[in-house]
């Protein structure tokens, strides 16, 4: 029986809950591949160290040449995460000649131009299936199970740590920091969570799934990102009487047709507009009822209509399943080639470098919660705040003091162009009697036509 031979980097929970998965479904696996799936070597810190999963001491190094410089291993497997060593690393093992298997979202966001560029060089595969929404197969149901239709837009809860977060706000009344503390107390959030609830990991995500869906490979730092940590038990409350819930939302829509350049056929394609936020969602919504550690994303594209994919976006196991199932594909695509003939192309990412397009234009309705003193005035002076920026208020509510001569003023706006709700925050937060800036959620439309 053929045999794929890989070598492991990092032996962590994804990398045991892989392995695990490997042993337990090895007979179905070789039975659908007709070969068999060798595991040589698995690159560790630490020798010693107790694991998830027992391994052969003589499988195990800490040496990463041992793998990446072995001719009998086709696969690298990278799970170390991180931007460093794991760059160093996936460069080596492509440069060798070697196809590779990740589940870093991280190092393919920030550094994706030169690990793809390096593939596509050695005619060699970067699979990633793993890296957005664990277990979920988004990444393959955009890239194959949507092959022949054109998506227009995503819009997905893709952070489980945020989630689990505002979901204990809601259904259990907490402070964010005492659901935080929760969320690290049962393994969803680092001792640092900033990455999570801050919104960069799901910034890392969405510029995968923009890189699949549209074609287009962006820079997440430049990408609109507002994490969860404002968000008070206050706004949760009042989102629940106006029939909302917070969700912290990646949302992507393909660019526009742009006007093209001289001898050119057709219109091109602009660049995609790209955010995550905390957004006020609809109970109604199929993404509302989305609960703890668990990822959903909504897809719109243009024969399909609107599809929804959910699962667990994170754990040993479901990334271990992500992974595991990149490992068959290449598997397959190695064993139906011929020595030394390069990927298919369509087994390879090819993405443009773009810049998201502004978000000036995007018009949406908005939650406002203003901590203003309790004095004459006040309120007339941030609505006409708002209004001289063309804001107009359809909903206002004076809250009762929070234990202080403060008042909370919620407001809901009309539909406001994202350019003047962003001046006319600016100058609220000018206001010098107003202690803390004021807090602003978008409001979500239905996927079908929202901004």
């Amino acid at each position: 029986m053929r045999r794929i031979v890989l070598g492991v980097l990092g032996l962590g929970n994804v990398g045991a809950g892989c392995l695990r998965l490997l042993a337990d479904n090895r007979a179905a696996i070789e039975a659908r591949l007709g070969a068999t799936v060798v595991v040589k070597r698995v690159l560790v810190r630490d020798l010693d160290r107790p694991r998830e999963i027992d391994v052969e001491p003589g499988l195990l190094t800490t040496d990463a040449a041992l793998l990446l410089g072995d001719p009998e291993i086709d696969v690298i497997v990278e799970l170390i995460g991180g931007i460093e060593p794991a760059l160093t690393y996936i460069l080596d093992a492509l440069a060798a000649g070697k196809q590779v298997v990740t589940a870093n979202k991280a190092v393919l966001a920030e550094r994706g131009a030169e690990i793809f560029a390096a593939a596509e060089k050695g005619g060699l595969g970067v699979f990633f299936e793993g890296s957005v929404a664990g277990g979920i197969p988004l990444l393959r149901a955009l890239r194959e199970g949507l092959a022949s239709d054109r998506i227009d837009g995503v819009c997905g809860i893709l952070n489980g740590t945020a989630n689990f977060i505002l979901d204990a706000m809601s259904r259990r009344g907490l402070a964010y920091a005492e659901a935080l503390r929760m969320a690290q107390e049962a393994g969803y959030a680092e001792a640092d969570p900033t990455l999570d609830v801050g919104g960069g990991d799901a910034a890392h995500k969405l510029t995968l799934l923009a890189q699949v869906a549209f074609g287009r490979r962006v820079d997440p730092a430049a990408i609109l990102t507002e994490g969860i940590e404002s968000i008070t038990a206050l706004d949760i409350r009042t989102a629940d009487d106006l029939g909302y819930v917070i969700k912290s939302l990646a949302i992507a829509d393909r660019g526009e047709a742009v006007e093209a350049g001289a001898g050119a056929v057709e219109a091109e394609e602009g660049p995609p507009r790209l955010r995550v936020h905390p957004t006020l969602v609809p109970k109604g919504h199929v993404l509302a009822g989305v609960r703890g550690s668990y990822n959903a994303c909504q897809v719109r594209s243009q024969g399909l209509g609107s599809s929804l994919y959910y699962g667990r976006g994170a754990g040993m196991m479901p990334t271990g399943v992500a992974v595991l199932s990149d490992i068959i594909e290449v598997a397959r695509l190695l064993l139906a080639r011929q020595p030394g003939d390069s990927l298919p192309a369509g087994a390879r990412v090819q993405a443009s470098a773009s810049e998201p397009a502004p978000l000036d234009d995007l018009v949406h309705e908005n939650y406002i919660c203003v901590d203003a003193p309790n004095r004459p005035g006040v309120l007339g002076r941030v609505a006409t705040c708002l209004g001289a920026h063309g804001v107009s208020i359809k909903y206002m509510h004076q809250d009762e003091p929070q234990g202080s001569d403060l008042v909370p003023l919620i407001m809901l706006t009309e539909p406001a162009r994202e350019a003047d709700m962003v001046a006319a925050l600016a100058d609220l937060r000018a206001f010098a009697d107003l202690p803390d800036p004021p807090r602003r959620l978008r409001i979500l439309r239905d996927l079908e036509d929202d901004g």
